[in-house]
């Protein structure tokens, strides 16, 4: 079809026309039963409670590029999207909206709460799907799936059925991360740990018996109260007759032991440590070492329970400030130091955690995570960039078992019954009605939920119609690839092989791409509290989602974070504006045109067509074999250096000559290769640049294969006429063109104005291509007067550059008018002479360079240094002008 283009892109209208068109004609849709190679991606799931941030933004840009260029490669392809129902997440946000009302979830009760939150998540859940698609994402959003729905529910409960059966889920009484907020347990990745100024209180325990005192250090003094022990090293022979003996516990009056044991450090404090099994990891260890008592002195809100004698009732901080008064009072306050330690908090509330006794559920992962192990080392996934195998062995190989039990109401609730009669534990796939040990019927479900990552770590084969065998399984899985950020390659992506590999005997996916953050222009890491977050829906509404998604992919380099600023995206915004003018340029050109006609072995290619043909057959080639290796930014690159110096700083201005002249064949010609090129390239740029590419591609003249650029196959480069010998050619003519630009530059010579050029050639084929592109030369340099050959007469002076076997000469006298430019340059020197003496008398004064601020200084430095630079290069340019009145 032929069509115009309106004189400016506007972002907005098209956007949203496009991806309306595209999902209605269902081009994001997988066919299962196609015949065509599978290609497969699954989301990573962003939280329903999500709001699109600039990390989501690059993980589905990288994914949509990968997706959309596979289409048009021939592939069927399938992108799973969908949301987590993020546990805690989702529950804080419903919390908060009910003590907005003035109630909490204990007086709802556990139905109605959950009746709540699937209320929240209908009105407000799918908000990050649209920002999703303003992106561009071509998901199959027909098959869009939560990890709360029905069908993952039964893949949640049928592997921890199968798992609890086989002995890889346990029930156990242990130390675990507790947020006394939130009042759930976390697994070690969800505590995030931060530096803090703190204290390290050294106290002093009498010892039984003797007139001696132990002194202990701690950043926790409130949790001597439930201390059972003093550790020693055995080593240590300052205390080897106190072993076996006993301390008199501070404020408790409880006698407890002295121990030895190789945990402890010598050289840290005093060589003595407290040990509270009930509240600290190390201290639980030692505790099961030397058969000690595990005292709880806290509940679930971090308050001091009846174990903790008259501190009873008192929120952990109060109690703390209340037992060192209390030692201080009675004299066994040795001394408090200030201290930096890292304290654990919790990822959702930021609330300090507690280490907490407590009966949870785990996953027993040895067996499992030595499968995920043997999986990398034998190449049947590969991660991306490499570097990242290292961090995932060493995770892996020093893997915990994995607590997966969380006491909130807000997830999939664990499938086993406890029996009041037996004490015996029913797992069933169907709610249990009796206990399967004893047959009472006096039985009550387990009230905690799984973690959210329990059912994220099946996503690839739940999503996918698991545990039944789908046509979807069968077609897609393994999946592709997965492309995600470093900060979840544990908390998911190690998780997914483990379970992807126990439960369909193959890896989740063959390639794992980990993109870095995107950073502030600084390389700071964006935060509200720094106020550097740059939001990419504003970035959208200003510079339109083809400009943000090319910038994201320019600077996605493998392992480097991605260093973002609003200038950045503008620039690639110019980008995006250059395209849709020379694509204006070219459809005024291409007026009645029949694409259908062009046969490109049967013209007779110019040099410069012979040139941008060569240039975008590599082109192609290198843009697919940079997506290939997950090369975004090269990508990227290479087809925005075609796009703005080959196709328009250069090919547009070579054609003019042959467009709008009078020779019909050489216009036929130049409009074919016009159109060859700028067909190609939207279809090259369109998995980055989906939008503007098919606006553009729409409006080009004659038929179109295909019913979308969507649908249409990726340029490879193949079926071109290279010439790399004409295209060498062209470039050499291209230097002489743009060493006469630099010289008329340097000289100041009005565009408009056309000179006299001399081209001494070192040899035949010199003159032969100078022959060739004389028209080019004198078109793009603005010559009048051209004159080229081997030991061509050459002008007494000239303005002289080289571009190989070529010597340029530009009489300079023909260049200037030297009565003139001698003026002007008289003026400019000594404007310029002024500002240096000023800088030189203002920085020889000594008061001022006592008393100024040094950014001053500097910045008048600076200002002195470039005058002195630019009276030089001025006083240079002088003796040259004078030495033409010779």
């Amino acid at each position: 079809m032929d069509a115009t283009l309106p004189k400016g892109y506007e972002p907005k209208e098209v956007e949203d026309k496009w991806y309306k068109a595209w999902e209605k004609k269902g081009y994001f849709h997988a066919n299962e039963k196609s015949p065509k190679p599978h290609y497969s991606i699954v989301i990573p799931p962003p939280n329903v409670t999500g709001v699109l941030h600039m990390g989501h933004a690059l993980n589905n840009t990288l994914q949509d590029i990968l997706v959309r260029w596979k289409r048009m490669t021939g592939h069927e392809v399938l992108w799973m999207p969908g949301t987590d129902h993020a546990g805690i997440a989702t529950q804080n946000v419903v919390e908060k909206q009910l003590a907005a009302e003035g109630r909490d979830r204990h007086a709802l009760g556990r139905e109605e709460f959950i009746e709540r939150v699937w209320q929240w998540r209908e009105q407000s859940g799918g908000q990050i799907i649209n920002q999703l698609k303003r992106l561009g994402a071509s998901c199959d959003w027909e098959r869009e799936r939560f990890t709360m729905d029905e069908g993952l529910s039964k893949a949640v409960r049928t592997v921890f059925v199968r798992l609890y059966d086989e002995g890889l889920i346990y029930r156990d009484n242990r130390l675990i991360n507790w947020c006394p907020r939130c009042h759930t347990a976390l697994s070690d990745l969800e505590v995030e740990h931060e530096d803090k100024k703190g204290h390290l209180w050294h106290l002093r325990y009498p010892v039984l018996g003797t007139d001696r005192y132990l002194v202990v250090a701690t950043t926790r003094p409130e949790t001597m109260l439930g201390d059972t022990a003093v550790a020693i090293n055995p080593e240590d022979e300052r205390y080897q007759d106190l072993i076996g003996k006993k301390v008199l516990l501070p404020l408790m009056n409880r006698e407890i032991p002295i121990v030895a044991d190789d945990y402890v450090d010598k050289e840290f404090g005093s060589g003595a440590v407290k040990i509270t099994p009930a509240h600290d990891f190390n201290d639980f260890e030692l505790g099961k070492r030397h058969d000690l008592e595990f005292i709880n002195i806290f509940d679930p809100s971090g308050i001091v329970n009846e174990n903790g004698g008259p501190y009873a009732g008192q929120e952990r901080y109060e109690a703390r400030a209340n037992v060192v008064a209390d030692l201080e009072k009675q004299g066994l306050l040795e001394r408090i130091d200030d201290y930096a330690n890292a304290v654990g908090e919790c990822y959702r509330c930021r609330t300090v955690i507690e280490p907490y006794m407590s009966k949870q559920w785990y996953v027993k992962v040895g067996p499992l995570a030595a499968e995920a192990i043997k999986a990398v080392e034998t190449g049947q996934t590969r991660i991306v960039p490499p570097q990242w195998e290292k961090t995932y062995f060493e995770w892996m190989n020093n893997i915990q078992d994995w607590c997966i039990s969380r006491q909130i109401w807000w997830g999939h609730r664990i499938p086993a019954w406890f029996c009041d009669d037996c004490d015996q534990i029913t797992v069933a796939m169907e709610d249990a009605r009796s206990c399967a040990h004893c047959g009472s019927d006096n039985i009550r479900q387990e009230t905690d939920v799984l973690d959210t990552w329990f059912s994220s770590a099946l996503w690839p084969f739940s999503t996918m119609g698991w545990p039944e065998n789908t046509e979807t399984l069968q077609k897609f899985y393994p999946t592709s690839c997965l492309i995600t950020g470093f900060d979840i390659l544990f908390f998911w992506v190690a998780r997914m092989m483990m379970m992807g590999i126990k439960f369909m005997g193959q890896v989740p996916f063959q390639d794992v791409y980990i993109h870095a953050l995107v950073r502030d222009a600084q390389g700071q890491k964006m935060s509200k509290s720094k106020g550097n977050v740059i939001d990419p829906l504003t970035v959208i509404e200003e510079y339109g989602t083809d400009a943000f998604r090319f910038t994201l992919a320019a600077f996605a380099a493998q392992g480097r974070d991605v260093k973002l600023s609003t200038e950045r995206i503008a620039g690639y915004r110019n980008f995006a504006n250059k395209l849709w003018n020379a694509s204006r340029f070219a459809l005024m050109n291409l007026d009645g045109f029949d694409p259908a006609t062009i046969d490109l072995t049967r013209l007779d290619l110019s040099l410069a067509d012979q040139w941008i043909l060569t240039r975008l057959s590599e082109a192609a080639q290198n843009a697919g074999r940079a997506l290939a290796e997950y090369r975004f930014n090269e990508g990227a690159s290479i087809l925005y250096a075609f796009t703005w110096h080959e196709f328009c700083d250069w090919y547009i201005e070579l054609s003019k000559d042959d467009l709008y002249g009078d020779d019909e064949a050489a216009k036929a010609r130049a409009r074919a290769v016009v159109f060859t090129v700028l067909e190609q390239l939207l279809r090259l740029l369109h998995p980055f640049m989906p939008f503007i590419t098919e606006e553009i591609w729409q409006a080009l003249p004659g038929g179109r294969p295909v019913d979308s650029i969507m649908l249409a196959d990726y340029p490879t480069g193949e079926g071109l006429p290279v010439n790399q010998e004409g295209a060498r050619r062209m470039e050499w003519i291209m230097e002489v063109v743009k060493a006469i630009r630099n010289i008329r530059g340097e000289m100041d010579v009005p565009p408009s104005k056309q000179i006299a050029a001399v081209l001494d050639c070192k040899g035949e084929e010199a003159v032969a291509v100078m022959a060739a592109g004389e028209g080019y030369i004198r078109a793009l340099a603005r010559v009048g007067e051209l004159s080229y050959g081997v030991r061509v007469e050459r002008p007494v002076q000239a303005a002289t550059q080289v571009a190989g076997e070529v010597e340029i000469l530009l009489p300079l006298a023909g260049l200037v008018n030297v009565e003139e430019e001698e003026k002007r340059l008289g003026k400019e020197i000594a404007k310029v002479q002024k500002d240096v003496e000023f800088f030189a008398k203002k920085l020889s004064n000594e008061k001022f360079v006592a008393n100024a601020p040094p950014e001053v200084l500097e910045k008048d430095r600076g200002k002195q240094k470039e005058a002195e630079e630019k009276l030089e290069i001025l006083q240079e340019s002088l003796k040259k002008i004078q030495s033409l009145k010779g």
